[in-house]
């Protein structure tokens, strides 16, 4: 498949769905925490799908690589905020494992694309140009 934008790849879709996801399991969080956990689970999500989104529309392979590296430091900060709200009584496991489930797809999701990108960026003959962001993947 020809990936033209960001909103062609698998893991933008799917990483997209765990945010949705993530907001609405937040909305019964206590109000006390809007500020607190809640606002920060909500910005790890979103930031996500944000980054695979600005690496995708910059220069250069190696900085979608980049903000790939950033989307998986902000899926581990999210899985961190999902086990804490489970600490603190705010989620039980059958809530949690579900979402933390999905966040392990979605980091396999974007080691995979990781992986993909540094093969065809180091191979001979590569297809990839970084300035027309021209991939087969």
């Amino acid at each position: 498949m020809e990936v033209t934008s960001y909103r062609d790849l698998r893991v933008w879709k799917e990483s997209m769905h765990l945010v949705v996801a993530i907001y609405r399991t937040v909305a019964g969080f206590p109000k006390e925490e809007m500020y607190g956990v809640t606002s920060q689970i909500k910005r790890s999500a979103i930031s996500i799908p944000s980054n695979i989104a600005e690496g995708h529309a910059r220069d250069s392979t190696r900085e979608f690589l980049r903000h790939l590296s950033i989307s998986q430091g902000s899926l581990a900060e999210l899985e961190t905020q999902l086990m804490l709200t489970g600490e603190l009584g705010y989620l039980n496991p059958s809530h949690i494992d579900p979402l933390l489930s999905r966040c392990a797809d979605v980091g396999k999701m974007i080691r995979g694309l990781q992986k993909s990108l540094r093969e065809k960026l180091e191979a001979p003959g590569s297809r990839i140009r970084d300035s027309s962001k021209s991939y087969d993947i």
